[in-house]
């Protein structure tokens, strides 16, 4: 397990008699695994030179992957290619690239605009009202 420098690096996928050598450090070392360790299993891992690796960083929030941000992301969508083609009749296959704070997102227009028709009685007066204000009969 060590070289000259240190402990050697077993990645997952090296196999010793058909056992994935690797990929059970790399399990052993995992913050919760490493806690769940006897004692004497933690000080034996260390003699290796295996030491637990830090505990993740919580994630930043993302955006919910339904709800207000994905219904204003297909309103902006709808208002740009109605902008660029005249129309709101988009082939349920279209996906439609628009630029949000500078990071491109791709909207899937035509799928949007079918379920959000599909789901018309539960929508809320001022979606609605948004839908309608860029052509959509059926919104109105």
């Amino acid at each position: 397990m060590r070289d000259e420098d240190g402990p050697a690096e077993v990645l997952p996928g090296f196999t010793v008699h058909g056992m994935d050598i690797g990929k059970w450090l790399a399990r052993q070392r995992k913050p919760h695994v490493w806690a769940a360790l006897a004692e004497g299993q933690r000080e034996r891992l260390e003699e290796l030179g295996l030491v637990p690796l830090p505990p993740e960083q919580e994630a930043p929030a993302k955006a919910p992957k339904g709800g207000l941000w994905t219904f204003e992301r297909g309103v902006a969508a709808l208002a740009q290619y109605k902008a660029r083609t005249g129309s709101v009749t988009v082939p349920r296959g279209h996906t439609e690239t628009i630029v949000i704070d500078r990071q491109e997102h791709s909207v899937k227009l035509g799928v949007f605009l079918s379920n959000t028709k599909s789901r018309r009685a539960k929508l809320a007066a001022d979606k609605l009202q948004a839908l309608a204000a860029l052509g959509l009969n059926w919104a109105a």
